[in-house]
């Protein structure tokens, strides 16, 4: 059954990369609810949602592309250490805001001297990323 824009569905997932490493589940709580066409999710997700049944699983294999996108070089930046009022450590996701004003997150991936690393791409981009998914309800569809 293919589901319509605008329906709005309960979903349980489980999300491995493709050393089969965990890196997102929503078993041991609430499914994940969205809805169809809202772009909540990633595209290759919500793909393979509005093809199911109630009750049905299914397991998908995405690609970069299809997931959170290639990883671009370009989003790399260097920032003096002087640019952070705490001290900065590796693995910290900072928040900035960007030219528009808008929030943007980034990961320290190094310091190097007084050079501080940071990496805006999303975590899991350039990843092949596998999803075990069980639908669960459909909470409203669109007529």
């Amino acid at each position: 059954m293919a589901h319509v824009e605008g329906t709005t569905v309960r979903v349980h997932y489980r999300g491995t990369l493709e050393d089969g490493s965990e890196f997102d589940t929503s078993r041991g709580r609430d499914p994940l609810e969205f809805t169809i066409g809202s772009g909540q999710v990633i595209p290759g997700f919500e793909s393979a949602v509005a093809d199911m049944a109630v009750g049905d699983n299914t397991t998908i294999t995405l690609d970069a592309e299809n997931a959170y996108g290639g990883y671009h070089e370009e989003a790399v930046q260097v920032v003096p250490v002087t640019a952070f009022t705490d001290d900065p450590y590796e693995g910290a996701v900072v928040q900035l805001l960007g030219p528009n004003g808008e929030r943007l997150a980034a990961t320290i991936t190094a310091i190097e001297g007084d050079d501080v690393t940071l990496d805006f791409n999303h975590p899991l981009a350039g990843k092949e990323l596998t999803f075990e998914i069980e639908l669960i309800e459909v909470v409203a569809e669109e007529a």
